[in-house]
């Protein structure tokens, strides 16, 4: 099967393991505190529902400056592992503090330096590795980017299970030091990584993607939903069932498909296109969201993962390489371009259910409003570009 030979294939290029296990320990520790923050703010430092949404927009507005700017940049670098290398000890140094919040003000300056510079991370590592395989492996780019994506994923969805776990032995101080070893891991492990240099070893056959602003707006609006259930979906889940770490399971259930998605949305994007697929996804969403705003029943919330995380493995996957195809001469830029996008849907998504009273079910019905509208963009686009490939057979046809 064409699969199990491209996995063999990745698996024998060199240095591919060591950017496996960089994501994979990378996600572990970020996943360990990523259903937790907004409970932790809430239940240990005692910050309201406004002050929350203030510590998460504040340090993510620096986050999208550094991200960003340093991205515009970052190609002109012939070694970039030193952006993520100084951004997760910056990180290491943020976590210190922010474990040691004892009011609103303390908290923000802690979550501030641990998550501005972790933007570096995620845009600069693509970076890398898309550069790593381009020269080492073309014709596998846009499969080991979605492989190096799952990683993270298998990695973030067992640092769920595990900080669960933790959370009910060690309390949130286990889960914050159990992020800080994710950290230290990931710079232990980029300084054990030979970056490669130089021109491409092998021709890509990688296809770049005609710039579409239309199609990143529909993407934001696709991320800002997903963020809000991100930010949200714990807090409802602790007001209807009460404990905190029900979320970690509800998440960790993505793990059981999450790579299978990836690597099956890989293919269909290569096949069918990038848009349809995008498309399907945000039809997976819809259901989801929806399913929140009428259901109170765990059960259900367990049984909905699936289609969420269908959702969530083309838009981390097909979406991200989607973005970076873009702009394929400037890997770093096309990187950063996609976490820029996903963290200024964050920043927005953070804000928008302020407008609903309280923490309820109905706050999903906001991100079903933003990924309907994301769907119309794209079934526009979608409309358009079969129009024009039937004008252009017409043309053609008239021409024999």
């Amino acid at each position: 099967m064409q699969i199990i030979q491209d996995v063999r294939a990745f698996m024998s290029i060199s240095g591919a393991r060591i950017l496996l296990a960089m994501f994979l320990l990378y996600g572990i520790g970020t996943g360990m505190l990523a259903p937790m923050n907004a409970v932790y703010l809430d239940e240990s430092v005692g910050l309201s529902k406004e002050q929350i949404v203030a510590v998460f927009a504040v340090s993510l507005f620096c986050n999208i400056a550094i991200t960003i700017t340093v991205g515009w940049f970052s190609d002109r670098l012939r070694r970039k592992k030193k952006l993520p290398l100084v951004a997760a000890f910056l990180c290491i140094i943020g976590l210190a503090v922010y474990m040691n919040a004892s009011d609103f003000r303390s908290a923000l300056i802690g979550m501030t330096i641990a998550v501005a510079p972790s933007g570096l991370i995620m845009g600069q590592l693509f970076g890398m590795a898309r550069s790593h395989f381009a020269r080492k492996a073309g014709e596998l780019v846009e499969m080991a980017q979605l492989w190096l994506r799952a990683s993270f994923s298998v990695g973030f969805f067992a640092g769920l299970l595990l900080g669960a776990n933790i959370f009910l032995i060690a309390t949130f101080r286990g889960v914050l030091w159990g992020n800080v070893a994710g950290y230290v891991c990931l710079a232990v492990l980029l300084l054990a990584y030979k970056e490669t240099a130089g021109e491409p070893a092998t021709k890509t056959a990688v296809k770049g993607e005609p710039f579409s602003l239309v199609m990143l707006i529909a993407l934001l609006l696709l991320s800002c939903a997903d963020a809000i259930r991100g930010l949200y979906l714990q807090l409802v889940v602790l007001k209807l069932f009460g404990k905190p770490e029900v979320m970690s399971y509800i998440w960790s259930t993505q793990a059981v498909f999450e790579l299978f998605f990836m690597t099956l949305g890989g293919y269909w994007a290569a096949r069918y296109g990038s848009k349809k697929i995008i498309f399907l996804g945000g039809c997976f969403a819809l259901a989801a969201y929806l399913t929140y705003t009428s259901s109170g029943s765990l059960p259900v919330f367990f049984a909905v993962q699936p289609l969420y995380s269908f959702f969530v493995s083309i838009l981390a996957g097909v979406a991200m390489g989607y973005v970076q195809r873009m702009f394929l001469s400037r890997t770093g830029f096309g990187a950063s371009l996609y976490v820029f996008i996903t963290q200024t849907a964050s920043l927005i998504g953070y804000f928008l259910p302020l407008f609903i009273q309280g923490i309820t079910p109905d706050i999903f019905y906001i991100p079903s409003a933003l990924v309907t509208l994301s769907l119309l963009i794209i079934g526009v686009v979608l409309y358009r570009e079969r129009g024009s490939k039937n004008r252009s057979a017409n043309v053609v046809n008239r021409a024999v």
